[in-house]
């Protein structure tokens, strides 16, 4: 009868409730078969959105008539916008909507962004003049006024939607499976390796199928059609409505953390005050804020703060500087989390930065290339064909082969974690941009021999660069889907849609870090009347090479600084620790 009562009592997901705000049932809803729903539906979003990102470079230079450096800037400053935004979806996820709220919602928002691009990329009227930029005797004009005002309206609207959905879609997957068992962490973990498999396999359609009819039908064909896949992922993702537990939204993640950090520097300021000099400050079991009761049971009630990070331990006393900064210690506790998770996001930024030369300058260096596979003529923008592939075939032998072999040697639920995999992303992307440099300057040999102006595609197969594209491939594989389960897990239950987030706002700053390192490149060797390193409107009178071998040479050094971090850091979530 024990046994039995016990059973009936887990019944219910506590802390979960099902799409009609009833409360999830164990063995009805959650797992597997929900998660595949957002696999599914993961494919389709990232063909929307990648199908256009990485062929916008040549879009607003061939059509909007930008220059190679603006067109590049342009596009980082669009992609970190869209990752940026990956905070804002997930924070509402946490604070206000659920995951499965918020991605029905910016779906919408992408859809009409989509939608005034298609109606731009049809109208003649909503361009600029055409013009051959290698044909004209004066620079083409490029978009501005009320042209651009749609241009950018549309490309934003998108980059909302697309921020949403990355910060609500892999938190609503990783949220299906129980982290309180062996085999739902486990799960957990294969739901993440393919959630990138899936967001490559949505980029393989995107850079070969989309790409070939926007270069061969059309822009208004590229985008018609990124904005019906968009809108057809809505009706899938809604299949699985019935399958999905969804967290019930706990308040403000970001109102706890300025409470934490604002209560504990007033408490430290007070307590360090000479009018308090004889006072003891120090935290006992007394002093504190008991525990707030939550709504699970992940993990065991608290009594007093752990010793690291100790200012802000301050922050649960039981008489604070003022009574609406009153904090318990698992607020406390839940802010460290956060703040302990920070250095590591730090140092992923660089890795980022590297990606953005992707869908920038390796475009433009494969435009000026041959770009023929025997009578097949691919486009440059389909290069990214080739990280994706590498990612597909390595994703299912990790998960089914790599894994289960280190999790026996290691004997550990693991095998490799997560700070080990981000560790070999990294150094991947140091090799990659050596790599790069090294085939740059392959590249601007062989067009100094054909002549710096000439606009015909260089004897040199595109096929070169595809080896940075490989390196840079392999390192978002085990950087990316070893970060996004590394937040999950260590954010607090009330974070994790805003802790996961962070995997994309990490993309974000890379790209905006690549538009200053290309404007602050151009402003320190632009001197004594010499165009700087990557400026002007033909690629071959760039020094790219000297560009890619200096981010070599900083990822190195965001490397070491990694490696100072990682191994100080110690892991707060249950499956990390066996």
């Amino acid at each position: 009868m024990e046994v039995e009562s016990q059973e009936q009592s887990n019944i219910i997901w506590e802390g979960y409730v099902d799409w009609k705000k009833k409360p999830a049932i164990k063995g009805k809803h959650g797992g597997m078969l929900a998660a595949s729903f957002v696999l599914v539906v993961e494919v389709m979003e990232n063909l929307a959105y990648l199908a256009n990102a990485s062929n916008l470079v040549l879009y607003l230079t061939q059509f909007m008539h930008f220059n190679p450096s603006k067109a590049a800037n342009h596009v980082t400053d669009f992609m970190g916008t869209a990752f940026l935004l990956a905070l804002l979806g997930g924070f509402l996820s946490d604070a206000f909507f659920t995951t499965y709220q918020i991605y029905i919602i910016s779906a919408l928002v992408e859809f009409l962004g989509l939608v005034i691009l298609t109606i731009q990329a049809r109208s003649s009227s909503l361009k600029p003049p055409k013009c051959n930029p290698k044909e004209a005797m004066v620079p083409c004009e490029h978009v501005h006024g009320a042209k651009a005002a749609v241009l950018f309206l549309g490309l934003y609207l998108v980059a909302l939607g697309v921020g949403g959905i990355k910060g609500s879609l892999p938190s609503h997957g990783a949220e299906q499976f129980d982290e309180n068992t062996t085999k739902g962490r486990k799960q957990r973990s294969t739901f993440f390796n393919y959630f990138v498999f899936c967001l490559a396999f949505g980029a393989l359609i995107a850079v070969t199928f989309v790409i070939w009819i926007e270069d061969n039908k059309g822009w208004e064909w590229g985008f018609g059609i990124s904005t019906l896949t968009i809108l057809l992922s809505i009706p899938v993702f809604l299949a699985g409505s019935s399958f999905y537990r969804n967290k019930i939204p706990s308040g403000s993640p970001i109102t706890t953390i300025f409470k934490v950090l604002i209560g504990a520097m007033l408490n430290n300021y007070i307590a360090r005050s000479p009018s308090n000099a004889v006072v003891n400050m120090s935290l006992s079991p007394n002093d504190m804020v008991p525990r707030q009761q939550t709504v699970t049971k992940e993990s065991e009630e608290l009594e007093t703060p752990s010793t690291s990070l100790k200012f802000l331990n301050q922050a649960a006393l039981n008489k604070p500087a003022y009574g609406f900064l009153r904090c318990s210690v698992q607020q406390v506790e839940d802010v460290k989390s956060v703040l302990r998770v920070l250095p590591i996001f730090g140092c992923t930024i660089m890795l980022n930065c590297c990606l953005a030369q992707l869908s920038t300058f390796s475009v433009q260096q494969a435009s000026t290339m041959n770009t023929k596979i025997g009578s097949l003529k691919v486009p440059a923008a389909s290069l990214p064909v080739f990280p994706v592939m590498f990612i597909m075939f390595l994703a299912p032998i990790y998960d089914h082969i790599i894994i289960p072999f280190a999790r026996k040697v290691a004997k550990s639920e693991m095998g490799i974690s997560h700070l080990q995999r981000i560790g070999i992303g990294l150094l991947l992307s140091i090799m990659a941009m050596a790599v790069a440099a090294l085939v740059e300057i392959k590249r601007k040999r062989i067009a100094t021999r054909a002549g710096l102006d000439q606009h015909e595609p260089l004897p040199i197969t595109f096929l070169w660069i595809a080896f940075q594209y490989l390196f840079l491939g392999s390192a978002d594989l085990f950087t990316l889907a070893g970060l996004m389960e590394f937040f999950f897990s260590e954010a607090p239950s009330n974070m994790k849609s805003l802790a996961t987030s962070l995997s994309f706002a990490s993309l974000a700053m890379g790209y905006y870090l690549s538009t200053v390192i290309v404007s602050v490149v151009n402003s320190a060797t632009g001197i004594s009347g010499h165009p700087g390193w990557l400026s002007g409107d033909n690629l071959n009178h760039y020094h790219l090479e000297r560009f890619y071998w200096l981010m070599c040479i900083l990822s190195a050094l965001n490397f070491l600084h990694y490696l100072f971090w990682a191994h100080r850091y110690k892991y707060q979530s249950r499956g990390a620790r066996c």
